[in-house]
């Protein structure tokens, strides 16, 4: 049995054929416009365009008729405008040309603005010409679970449809150059380092692995962008900063993509004191240059991130939230006992610092709701962190969170060459058996060798300030293509 979608493209396409049997291209090269929908509006409300003829294009979300009067909306990449057809304006041939016209079309309109009776700006058509025959019908409104991986998968469509996501990819668009705007500012200078490496550093994480025929080598896609931009800052740069994409072959959640974008930077002769200060200057910066304002809502709570954020000590909060003080467990089984004594499930396998970094997602992260740094974590935990002065078992680093989602990560960065190089040694002992990257970059090592001046460096994902910003509680929200398992063949 032919289904609904089918009969309606086979009417479609007959469509089609009746359009190009009439001499008309349904798919021209292009089409001259005067303005945008919005710009058009902008223009009728000032006076100036309610008489002179004006060319419009846009998709076509919806039609009415009444009488000899036909209605079509139209949506272009700013928004929405009405077109009327008349009868005795356009002649029956082109007015009957209108019932080849379907939801999902594209044409270009020309005419005069006016305002109808009801008040809304209007485009009087005086011809129209078919820009691009659409045979799929566009989806009706979106609702429910069973949507969502579609929404997902085709993209395109729910761009189409939903208003809310084209909104929230337009703001991260404006939030990426605010960014870079930002940065450029205070003298920061943006740099590009390579995708593909040799070997895969700068982070804790499983690489991804490809295989480059010509040099018949092994190379990883990169899982951070420190340590060529270190690279840089033993170069002579003293400000420095790139955004990426980076590729973990990790698990898929509302947190995690696995291929994602991360910003970070560098700046000589600062520490993670400087680096915090950089941080909530400049995401109250964004909020107000974006979003007009400081202050956001998420989950129905109102963060406010205007400086200065909340700072907490590490050690003090994982023991006011989980009761476990870290310091009373210097080793792995001490640790994983007194977890499972409060009934957590706990890898067996997992180090110290990985056993910690669950204590701070179940017990701390839910949490920090308002714009809060964390301070001061374990040694084993911040391999590349210059340790903190007054307490060689903790390093000089902080997490940043809001609404329970990390967004930040910063250093005191490491610049002893023989230190780094042991932190390497020991790293690698612990996860090499886990298959993550933290491997002893001879190279960078050297670079390190002819001297690094004191530097703070800082990382902030992408996406997930971009979540919170924009109020989404699921990453696969604002990031146009997330990935998803392989459509399974019907």
């Amino acid at each position: 049995m032919t289904s609904r979608l089918e009969r309606i493209a086979q009417q479609r396409l007959d469509s089609l054929d009746r359009i190009r049997a009439s001499g008309v291209n349904p798919y021209p090269h292009s089409y001259p416009i005067s303005y945008t929908t919005k710009e058009a509006i902008a223009l009728f409300e000032k006076g100036g365009e309610s008489l002179r003829a004006i060319s419009l294009a846009g998709r076509v979300m919806a039609r009415r008729k009444m009488g000899k009067m036909t209605f079509l909306d139209i949506r272009d990449g700013s928004g929405k405008i009405q077109l009327c057809f008349r009868y005795n304006s356009l002649g029956q041939e082109k007015y009957e040309f209108l019932e080849e016209i379907d939801i999902g079309d594209i044409v270009g309109a020309k005419g005069k603005l006016f305002r109808t009776k009801a008040g809304e700006i209007t485009l009087e058509v005086s011809s129209f010409t078919m820009l691009c025959k659409s045979l799929c019908p566009l989806p009706e409104k979106w609702h429910g679970l069973a949507d969502v991986e579609k929404r997902y998968r085709q993209r395109y469509l729910d761009l189409i449809s939903n208003e809310n996501a084209r909104a929230i990819f337009t703001l991260r668009s404006r939030i990426i150059a605010a960014i870079r705007n930002f940065l450029d500012s205070r003298g920061f200078i943006e740099v590009e380092t390579p995708v593909l490496q040799p070997q895969a550093g700068g982070a804790l994480a499983r690489p991804f692995i490809t295989h480059h025929h010509a040099l018949d080598e092994d190379l990883y896609l990169r899982i951070a962008l420190e340590l060529h931009l270190k690279r840089l800052m033993v170069g002579g740069f003293d400000k420095v900063y790139e955004m990426g994409r980076v590729f973990r072959n990790e698990g898929i959640s509302v947190k995690h993509n696995p291929e994602f974008t991360l910003l970070e930077c560098y700046q000589a002769y600062a520490d993670y004191n400087d680096i915090m200060n950089l941080v909530e200057e400049a995401v109250s910066h964004i909020a107000r240059e974006v979003l007009g304002d400081t202050k956001i809502t998420c989950d129905g709570k109102i963060i406010d991130l205007a400086p200065p954020w909340q700072r907490l000590d590490l050690r003090q909060t994982i023991e006011k939230y989980s009761g476990i003080d870290f310091e009373d467990h210097p080793d792995a089984d001490s640790l994983r006992s007194r977890m499972l004594q409060l009934g957590m499930e706990v890898d067996p396998g997992k180090g110290r610092g990985r056993l910690i970094d669950e204590l701070i997602s179940t017990f701390v992260e839910p949490n920090v709701i308002q714009p809060t740094f964390l301070l001061d974590y374990p040694i084993e935990m911040s391999p590349l962190a210059k340790r903190k002065r007054g307490n060689d078992r903790l390093a000089e680093r902080f997490e940043a969170f809001i609404n329970g989602v990390e967004i930040a990560n910063a250093f005191t960065e490491l610049n002893d060459p023989v230190e780094q190089r042991e932190r390497f040694r020991q790293q690698l002992k612990e996860r090499v058996k886990d298959g993550e990257a933290e491997v002893a970059d001879e190279d960078f090592l050297q670079a390190l060798e002819y001297g690094m001046p004191p530097t703070g460096g800082l990382g902030i994902g992408i996406d997930r300030l971009i979540m919170v910003l924009t109020g989404q509680s699921s990453i696969r929200e604002v990031i146009l293509f997330p990935q998803l398992k392989a459509k399974p063949e019907s």
